[in-house]
């Protein structure tokens, strides 16, 4: 009895430890400025910018960010108001398992995130044809998530939006990969 009482201990002392190796990591980006478009944006080592440069324009490519109007909320989007077909990409500092975005977008438009290797191919992708949008003019617009799991993700990158649509992340989460 007094055996298979301390094995539990032990078995629940090191899930618990476990558990707390591989927490979620969450980014909301309410440090940020709205309305400062910048080149590159990090936080808590994610860094996230265009996952390339503008064909049309000669400007470099930024991203920004844009309140929400109903929570205050910030969201991060691609600057480039007519090179909106540019995803924005995360990269992370080490590989994670699994990355959930939340997002809100303009009426219409579609929603795609896309995680990628360290060899840069696809691994996994997600994506809404079109996002939710107001049931009535007064309300505000919806969130929505997306999620994406691998074993390895280096990096994701999320698009969706044409010109003169937007999409915009308000809240990252992703869990890092333990080494034992």
């Amino acid at each position: 009895m007094k055996r298979n009482f301390a094995l539990g201990i032990f078995l629940a002392t090191v899930g618990r430890a476990f558990a707390a190796d591989v927490a979620e990591v969450v980014i909301d980006f309410e440090q940020s400025t709205i309305g400062k478009p910048v080149p590159t944006w990090t936080e808590k080592g994610v860094t996230f910018t265009l996952a390339e440069a503008p064909k049309t324009s000669k400007a470099a490519g930024r991203v920004m960010f844009f309140p929400h109007l109903a929570t205050n909320h910030k969201g991060l989007l691609n600057a480039m108001a007519n090179e909106q077909a540019i995803p924005v990409q995360a990269k992370f500092p080490a590989p994670v398992s699994a990355v959930t975005i939340v997002f809100w977008a303009s009426t219409g438009c579609a929603a795609k995130l896309q995680a990628f290797d360290h060899n840069d191919q696809v691994i996994d992708t997600a994506s809404v044809a079109v996002a939710p949008s107001r049931k009535a003019p007064a309300d505000p617009v919806p969130f929505f998530e997306l999620t994406v799991k691998s074993p390895a993700i280096a990096y994701v990158r999320f698009s969706g939006p044409r010109n003169g649509e937007f999409l915009a992340a308000d809240e990252v989460r992703f869990t890092p990969i333990t080494t034992r």
